[in-house]
């Protein structure tokens, strides 16, 4: 029997930001704009999506009189990634 895929983690943009997250563990959101070519205000709205499910952490501040956000992943949101994954290969044959 297949798991079901978190719903959550199951939008593109929104993978793509885990995926980003989990390998470097924070970052700035103009390089996840940058690395998912993704708009500001989609990016924004996707990312609060993620804050809401408790997998990342934002943290607004600003540089030189620049707002700067900041996201980093949370333990909540390593297992869920994991647990996505995981679910994926079990789709695939991988177990």
């Amino acid at each position: 029997m297949f798991k079901d895929l978190d719903p959550i983690l199951h939008s593109q943009l929104r993978l793509a930001v885990m995926s980003l997250l989990i390998s470097v563990k924070e970052a700035e959101f103009t390089f996840i704009k940058e690395k998912t070519r993704a708009t500001a205000g989609n990016l924004s709205v996707q990312i609060q999506k993620l804050k809401e499910a408790g997998y990342i952490d934002v943290q607004k501040q600003f540089r030189d009189n620049y707002p700067m956000t900041t996201c980093k992943i949370t333990k909540a949101g390593i297992k869920a990634f994991e647990e996505y994954v995981a679910s994926l290969q079990d789709y695939l044959g991988g177990r």
